[in-house]
């Protein structure tokens, strides 16, 4: 069998464009989409390569149990020495952000102040050790879920006792320092195969739905007679800033290859590094104004090392 390139993930809509453009490089690929599946571990999987692409965030569309599965077929694929891109360590990190502060901050990359709880009470008690105001967040989520602002600790009471508190998939809610960007932006500073492709500012004044994907975007948000006329999404002419050497650095320690890496500075100037997106996604308005396109070099770079393994 010809080997190819194997796109791994629970999201069609997100991995539509990718397929496209490995279409117009005419390089085969075969679309595995594991929301539910069945693997025979005495089998010895396909040749190819497998590029790893599945999201924290797929149980809000009702794919619970795709991440716990994908970690099966890594581990099976890596244990018959397959070359995967994003492999299991990057899944690990994807699912839990907790574990990405701890890597982080390994790494000497400043990341908030977080705090991790599982139980209400728990949550409850932490808050009254942390300077206000703070946020809380899903320890497992993606798209923003769980993202919640409080300026006080009876806020947050309120908020945990009532219907309208979410409980996190994996039972974690994390508890983090609120740190206040002096424009309402964050950088996401986006990785193809270990190094630096282009920052993209993101506007948040209108809330932390922050995923770059088109099916994403929120309705008329680049209307001019809205309120808010700012672009969501703006590349980043020419971004520069020493950051971008230790996440590069970070990466390659990880065995990450894909990746958006989000920061955000406070009103000192002081950079912190809050989220690792290993299924990243890019915005097409904000690349066809900046004439820079990451799934076209995402393909490239897939194309290329499917190369490396059918050379004779």
């Amino acid at each position: 069998m010809q080997p190819k390139v194997y796109i791994i993930h629970e999201n069609a809509e997100w991995t539509q464009p990718l397929l496209e453009e490995l279409d117009q490089l005419n390089v085969p690929y075969e679309d595995w989409h594991l929301d539910q599946g069945v693997i025979d571990l005495s089998e010895e999987p396909p040749e190819g390569i497998f590029y790893n692409r599945m999201s924290a965030s797929s149980h809000s569309r009702g794919h619970r149990y795709a991440p716990e599965l994908t970690s099966t077929v890594l581990a099976w694929l890596e244990s018959h020495g397959r070359t995967v891109l994003n492999g299991s360590h990057a899944l690990d990190l994807e699912v839990n952000k907790a574990r990405q502060y701890a890597a982080l901050d390994r790494h000497g990359i400043k990341t908030p102040k977080t705090v991790v709880t599982v139980g209400k009470k728990q949550l409850i008690e932490a808050a009254k050790k942390m300077e206000a105001p703070f946020i809380t967040k899903h320890n497992r989520a993606g798209k923003g879920l769980g993202v919640q602002l409080f300026n006080d600790e009876d806020a947050l009471k309120e908020y945990v006792n009532s219907t309208v508190f979410e409980t996190p998939i994996d039972g974690i809610t994390l508890l983090q320092q609120y740190i206040e960007s002096e424009d309402s932006t964050i950088t996401r500073c986006e990785f193809i195969d270990g190094k630096f492709l282009y920052a993209v500012r993101v506007d948040t004044s209108e809330g932390f739905e922050l995923c770059p994907a088109d099916v994403c975007s929120i309705d008329d948000q680049f209307c001019v007679t809205t309120e808010n006329t700012r672009e969501k999404f703006k590349i980043i002419k020419d971004f520069n800033d020493p950051i971008i050497e230790k996440y590069e650095a970070f990466l390659k320690d990880q065995q990450i290859n894909f990746a958006g890496i989000e920061f955000i500075r406070d009103k000192n100037g002081e950079l912190y590094t809050y989220d690792i997106n290993t299924n990243t996604n890019y915005n097409s308005d904000a690349e066809s104004k900046a004439g820079m396109y990451g799934m076209k070099e995402l393909a490239e770079a897939l194309a290329n090392r499917l190369e490396t393994i059918t050379k004779p």
